[in-house]
């Protein structure tokens, strides 16, 4: 049924009792921020409860409107649940009760105003473009969530629970708002850093022990290479037009170098286009298999760069800084407080938790002028300065 005519489903279609995958999407799959279009709305047929061996639904741009009735408390075996670009103000609680289920995206939903306690073997939850969303239930017995996305949630004020997230290895909040942003910053510790492996949300600078790149690399005696960090700070010119309505930026890229040879070119991962246009950090981390990682060589060199010829008009790079961890940075499990490590003595996830504790109220959202100033610090390592 997937991009068909049909507009409506029929009471009987219930009586596919062993139908385990629906998918019935329609497009487009995302609205346009300017669309004035009236919708085709539709309802879920009450027969719906008796699809008892669903695993998947895919009901995305259906045009589901009002509220999600309470027919899904009875899909016990309901694992993927797409209903994204829907126009529903409401989800049941029952929606708690699903337990098989896996992944929830909700993307586009424009009129949820509200996040009721989701299961708690949710893995992925997907609410970006939720425009009118408020509230978001406590978060914490989500044990095994390992994506959030969030992006341009800016009515949202609090994520309850988003420390107990220890499973958490992708947080997409840009484009939120500074009082989010700011009580997140403040909740990341360095255990969730340490797991994150990509993390996006309002901000204006990168730590100052980050390298400005081009950084070329070389062999360190009896220290392996255990991961690559990248940050980069992005900001979009909404009044610059193209005909590509992309779900994130795709502008970014990482390079490896031999001499001037481009031996690997990676795209980073971010996630989301945020609706305004001010500065939006973005953290990459790349483990020990990973290309970023397993292709970099003594002599080598990694670059970052905007995409050429660019995707997507309107994209600036402001800043980006690229750090090194080696065997031992990062694997201290204990405490670290000020009183017993020095800053250079920190494991690289607590000087990251140290760095987003250092974020003020609002200024997350302070647009930079696009001009810094480099210098070389002691360490031999380039700090950023707004000039």
């Amino acid at each position: 049924m997937q991009e068909t005519l049909v507009v409506e489903l029929p009471e009987s279609f219930g009586n596919l009792s062993k139908l385990v995958t629906l998918k019935m999407l329609k497009k487009p799959l995302f609205r346009s921020c300017e669309s004035d279009s009236t919708p085709s709305f539709v309802e879920v047929p009450s027969s719906f409860s008796n699809l008892l061996l669903l695993e998947e639904l895919d009901a995305r741009s259906w045009g589901i409107s009002s509220k999600i009735p309470d027919v899904l408390e009875k899909l016990s075996h309901l694992k993927i649940l797409k209903l994204g670009n829907n126009y529903f103000h409401s989800l049941p609680s029952s929606l708690e009760g699903l337990l098989n289920l896996r992944e929830l995206s909700l993307y586009d939903c424009r009129e949820l105003k509200s996040l009721p306690p989701v299961p708690c073997n949710l893995e992925q939850l997907n609410l970006a473009n939720c425009f009118s969303l408020e509230r978001i239930s406590d978060l914490s017995k989500l044990k095994a969530l390992h994506e959030l996305n969030l992006t341009n949630c800016d009515k949202v004020d609090d994520i309850p629970g988003l420390e107990h997230l220890k499973a958490l290895k992708r947080l997409y909040m840009s484009g939120c708002n500074s009082e989010c942003s700011f009580k997140v910053k403040k909740r990341l510790s360095k255990a969730s850093l340490k797991m994150m492996a990509n993390l996006s949300l309002p901000g204006n600078r990168i730590p100052d022990w980050f390298s400005q790149g081009p950084l070329r690399y070389s062999t360190q005696p009896n220290r392996e290479l255990r991961g690559v960090i990248l940050a980069v700070v992005v900001a979009l010119n909404h009044e610059r037009k193209d005909d590509y309505q992309l779900p994130d930026v795709v502008e970014v890229q990482a390079k490896i170098l031999k001499l001037d040879l481009a031996l690997y070119t990676h795209t980073l991962h971010l996630s989301g286009v945020p609706r305004t246009s001010d500065d939006q950090l973005h953290i990459c981390r790349y483990s020990a298999m990973h290309p970023m990682v397993t292709m970099f060589k003594d002599g080598y060199t990694i670059q970052v760069t905007k995409r050429d010829p660019p995707v997507k008009q309107g994209v600036e790079l402001k800043m980006h800084g690229i750090h090194l961890v080696y065997e031992g940075d990062d694997d201290f499990k204990g405490e670290e407080s000020e009183s017993d490590f020095t800053e250079t003595q920190f494991t690289v996830s607590q000087k990251l938790a140290n760095f987003f504790s250092t974020f003020g109220e609002g200024e997350a959202n302070t647009p930079t002028n696009g001009t810094y100033c480099c210098k070389l610090n002691k360490q031999h390592r380039y700090s950023y300065m707004p000039s």
